[in-house]
């Protein structure tokens, strides 16, 4: 006869609900995905609206507050397309047309005899080139069109134009009185630990979403402004592409700098040495002195634990899903940290 164990019991009762809820949370991704969007805008809106409300409200609702600085928002976003975005568009469309000339500038450049040291890397490239141009046409002229009709796609979506900022302006006004209603369910040292956690997630997101908008328009300055220095076709354009590359964790630099330096060899620049070494000093700084400082000690994750997200991230959700991974890993960094310090304290005191 077939014994009964209630404890086993519980724990596969619970095993499966995790395993459901793991797999709800895959179905409704795209869902969460705006809510978790959203969140983070309105973590990167708050410093603002804390500043606008002590200014402007003055102890009244914190609608004024957010009116002003969503108002504020829509200004600058208007400023900045009529700014950046025409001269990006014109160097686009500059580029496209241009593109079929950059082939014949390459050959020429590989043809050269100088320096005598690189000729045989220079013989294979050319090699390479005459047999795959045709076929690289082919399929790379697909892909972009792709590319490009699936950014198209995103940007005027009305889920991300829309519904997004809409939700964040709800997080915002809100958000206060969700945590209490939400720690309200819980008494105790298990109060004690969810504020803590809560109180490091606010840092830590708000960190996190600050540094890469800081970052994003560093990369944009700085880049933009060499780029033009050093006589480099499309600066805006190609400092505009690196600018957003930001926001994709380890792999978004090191793809910005190398379409900054395909762009260079192919339009002919005679200094691919010095904008290289630009490239590469720009990078130690931002990875090892600015992201540091901007980020403080909140986001601590091992380089291989990042990648391992990003890849993951993308297989999940795609570009959005790379974005993500970092502050995902992260949350669930801070989750483990609280938990087992709150599991430890109590132990700790029951000894002594």
């Amino acid at each position: 006869m077939l014994g009964y164990d209630s404890r086993a019991a519980r724990a596969a009762w619970s095993v499966f609900l995790v395993a459901l809820l793991l797999a709800t949370m895959y179905w409704i991704r795209s869902v969460l995905l705006v809510f978790v969007l959203a969140i983070l805008f309105a973590y990167l809106l708050t410093p603002v609206v804390n500043g606008v409300d002590r200014v402007i409200a003055r102890g009244r609702s914190r609608t004024y507050s957010l009116a002003a600085v969503y108002g504020l928002l829509v200004a600058l976003l208007i400023t900045g397309g009529i700014l950046i975005g025409n001269k990006v568009a014109e160097e686009a469309s500059s580029l496209i047309t241009r593109f079929p000339a950059f082939e014949g500038t390459l050959r020429q450049k590989l043809s050269s005899p100088d320096p005598a040291w690189l000729v045989p890397a220079k013989h294979y490239l050319q090699t390479q080139i005459d047999e795959r141009a045709q076929s690289f046409g082919a399929v790379a002229l697909p892909v972009i069109q792709r590319i490009s009709a699936h950014a198209v796609a995103v940007l005027s979506n009305v889920v991300f134009v829309v519904l997004i900022p809409l939700l964040s302006f709800f997080f915002l006004k809100d958000g206060r009185k969700l945590t209490n209603q939400a720690l309200s369910f819980t008494s105790g040292p298990r109060r004690a630990m969810w504020e803590d956690i809560i109180a490091d997630l606010n840092i830590l997101l708000g960190q996190f979403m600050r540094a890469l908008v800081i970052l994003s328009l560093v990369t944009l300055t700085v880049y933009s402004t060499f780029f033009a220095i050093a006589g480099l076709p499309y600066p805006l354009l190609l400092a505009s592409i690196a600018a957003l590359l930001e926001f994709v964790p380890l792999i978004g630099p090191l793809l910005g700098a190398a379409i900054a330096l395909l762009a260079a060899g192919l339009s002919g620049a005679s200094h691919l040495l010095l904008i290289l070494l630009f490239i590469v000093a720009y990078r130690v700084f931002t990875d090892y002195i600015l992201s540091p400082h901007l980020m403080s000690s909140g986001i601590e994750l091992h380089p291989l634990l990042v990648i391992f997200g990003a890849l993951a991230g993308e297989e999940l959700a795609g570009i959005p899903g790379m974005f993500l991974s970092v502050p995902v890993l992260a949350v669930l960094r801070v989750l483990y940290v609280r938990v087992r310090k709150a599991q430890i304290v109590p132990a700790s005191s029951v000894v002594s």
